[in-house]
C-alpha cells in the first residue's frame, strides 16, 4: 500500500481500533489465482504479540487452496468521506479522506478447539448487544460441533503493516477548519465521523 508520509501512522492503538470497528473486511490471496472474500475479523494478542483471526466457508476456493504458511492481506477501510473541491478557498483537487489498515502476513489453520472459541469469541462480540444475545454456549455442541465442519479457521501473523490515517493534514488552517464545518453539516454519518476525527486531531 503506498502512503505518503503525512498520511502513514504507527499508532497500534488506532490500527486495533480500525479494525475492531471494522472487522468485516476483505481476506486476499494470489495462490493459483487472485482471490477476495469478504470475512469477520477479530484482533488477538498473546504475550504482546498481535496477530488476526478470520473464518471463511470450506466451499470457498480460498478454503480448497491454501495452506500454513501461506501469505494473505488483510484489508480495512475505516471511517471515509469525499472532500469536495468547493470547499476550499482557492482552485483545487477534489478527494477522500479515510483511514485504513492493510496487513500482510502468513496464515495458520485452526484447530478444531481453536475454531470453537474464534466463533465463540466472534458471536459474543455481536450478539452481546442484541435484545436476546443466542450465544454460542448456548446453542449445544453437537449443533456447533456440526456447524464448524463448514468453517475454514485461519490465524494470521503480521509481516508487513500499514495505517493510513489521511484527515487533510495537508491543508492550511482555514481550509482544514471548513472541511470539518461542511463535513458536519451532511446527514451522512462516515462524513460527520471524520469531521470528529479531524478535530481531535
Amino acid at each position: 500500500m503506498y502512503i505518503p508520509k503525512i498520511y502513514k501512522s504507527e499508532d497500534q492503538d488506532l490500527m486495533k481500533k480500525i479494525i475492531s470497528e471494522n472487522g468485516f473486511a476483505l481476506l486476499i490471496s494470489d495462490k493459483e489465482k487472485l482471490s477476495a472474500t469478504h470475512s469477520m475479523f477479530l484482533v488477538n494478542e498473546n504475550e504482546g504479540n498481535f496477530y488476526l483471526e478470520t473464518h471463511i466457508s470450506k466451499a470457498n476456493f480460498q478454503a480448497k487452496v491454501l495452506k500454513d504458511g501461506d501469505e494473505v492481506l488483510c484489508d480495512f477501510l475505516g471511517a471515509h468521506s469525499y472532500i469536495s473541491s468547493s470547499w476550499y478557498d482557492h482552485k483545487n483537487v477534489s478527494t477522500w479522506n479515510y483511514e485504513a489498515v492493510q496487513i500482510r502476513g502468513k496464515m495458520k489453520l485452526m484447530n478444531d478447539d481453536e475454531l470453537y472459541e474464534h466463533l465463540r469469541k466472534l458471536t459474543f462480540k455481536y450478539e452481546k448487544p442484541q435484545k436476546c444475545p443466542m450465544l454460542v454456549e448456548n446453542m449445544g455442541d453437537e449443533y456447533v460441533k456440526n456447524e464448524m465442519k463448514g468453517a475454514f479457521g485461519i490465524h494470521i501473523f503480521p509481516t508487513e503493516i500499514f495505517i493510513v490515517n489521511k484527515l487533510s493534514q495537508n491543508r492550511k488552517e482555514s481550509d482544514f477548519r471548513n472541511i470539518i464545518k461542511e463535513l458536519e453539516e451532511t446527514s451522512d454519518e462516515n462524513s460527520r465521523k471524520i469531521a470528529e476525527k479531524m478535530r481531535n486531531l
